[in-house]
C-alpha cells in the first residue's frame, strides 16, 4: 500500500514532497477505480476484492484527512466537513458489517461512487496546496471541494442508514 508513503510525504511539507504526494495520491485513486472496472469487465470480481476495495478507499481518505489536519492544511471550519466524512465512513462501515453478519448485502450506489470521487478530488487539491503553487488559490478551491464532498457524504450516509434500518 502506498498510503504510508503519501502520509510521510505530506508530513515532510516541502513543495517537492507535496508534488510527489499529489502524484502518488492521484495514482492510488486512479488505480483504485481501474482495478474495480477491469475486474467487472473481465468478470473477475471476487468476494475479497469487493470487501477490501471500500476499506482501501476509506483508509486512503481517512489517512489523508488526518495528516492534512495535523499539518494544519485543514483548519478551523474545515474540520467540520472532515469530521462529517470520517464519521460517516465509520458509521456506514459499521452498518455494512452488521448487515453482512445477518446476510444482507447493500450494494454500493452510483452516488456513493461519485461521493468517493469527490472526496478524492478534494483531498488531491488540498495535497496540491502543499506544492508551493501560489498563483492559484488552491487551498481555497480544496476547502470548497471538501465542503461539497461532505454534503454529498451526508446524503449518501443518510441513504445507507435509511436502507439499513429496514433490517433492524
Amino acid at each position: 500500500m502506498v498510503i504510508p508513503i503519501i502520509v510521510a510525504l505530506i508530513y515532510l511539507k516541502s513543495p517537492f514532497y507535496g508534488w510527489l504526494a499529489f502524484i502518488l495520491f492521484c495514482l492510488a485513486s486512479i488505480t483504485d477505480y481501474f482495478d474495480g472496472y477491469l475486474a467487472r469487465i473481465r468478470n473477475e470480481v471476487s468476494n475479497l476484492g469487493t470487501f477490501l476495495d471500500p476499506i482501501a478507499d476509506k483508509l486512503l481518505v481517512a489517512s489523508v484527512i488526518l495528516i492534512l489536519t495535523s499539518k494544519e492544511v485543514i483548519t478551523d471550519w474545515e474540520t467540520i466537513p472532515a469530521l462529517i466524512i470520517l464519521l460517516r465512513e465509520i458509521a456506514v462501515s459499521g452498518l455494512r458489517e452488521y448487515l453482512a453478519g445477518i446476510k444482507v448485502s447493500v450494494p454500493v450506489s452510483k452516488i456513493s461512487k461519485l461521493k468517493t470521487s469527490l472526496q478524492l478530488i478534494a483531498l488531491a487539491i488540498l495535497i496540491l496546496s502543499e506544492s508551493g503553487i501560489s498563483f492559484i488559490p488552491i487551498l481555497f478551491i480544496g476547502k470548497i471541494a471538501l465542503w461539497s464532498a461532505a454534503i454529498l457524504t451526508l446524503y449518501t450516509g443518510y441513504d445507507y442508514l435509511r436502507s439499513g434500518l429496514k433490517h433492524f
